[in-house]
C-alpha cells in the first residue's frame, strides 16, 4: 500500500515496526474505535497496535478516543479510503 502521511509524533511511519496489526477494513463506524479499544488494554506498556480501517468518520474517533484514553497516536497515514493507524500503549 501506499499511505500518504497526514499525521505524525516523532518517528516516520515507515520506520515503526507495530507488535498487532487490527483489520477493521469494511466494517462501520464505531466498530473500529470499539475493536481499538477493547484491544488496547491486551498490549505491553510501550507496544505499538497499527489499525486499519476505511470508515471516513474514524478519522474524527480514532485520535480522540486515543488520547481520551491515554494512549499515543504515533501516525495517521491514507490511501484512498484506506486509513492507517499506529498506536501506543
Amino acid at each position: 500500500m501506499a499511505f500518504t502521511v497526514i499525521q505524525k509524533k516523532d518517528k516516520d511511519p515507515k520506520d515503526i515496526v507495530p507488535d498487532y496489526s487490527l483489520d477493521t477494513l469494511g466494517e462501520p463506524c464505531p466498530y473500529p474505535a470499539i475493536t481499538m479499544l477493547e484491544t488496547m488494554p491486551q498490549l505491553q506498556p510501550g507496544e505499538i497496535l497499527e489499525l486499519l480501517s476505511d470508515c471516513a468518520q474514524s478519522i474524527n474517533n480514532i485520535p480522540v478516543d486515543t488520547q481520551n484514553h491515554g494512549y499515543t497516536l504515533l501516525s495517521v497515514e491514507q490511501d484512498g479510503t484506506k486509513l492507517r493507524y499506529l498506536i501506543q500503549r
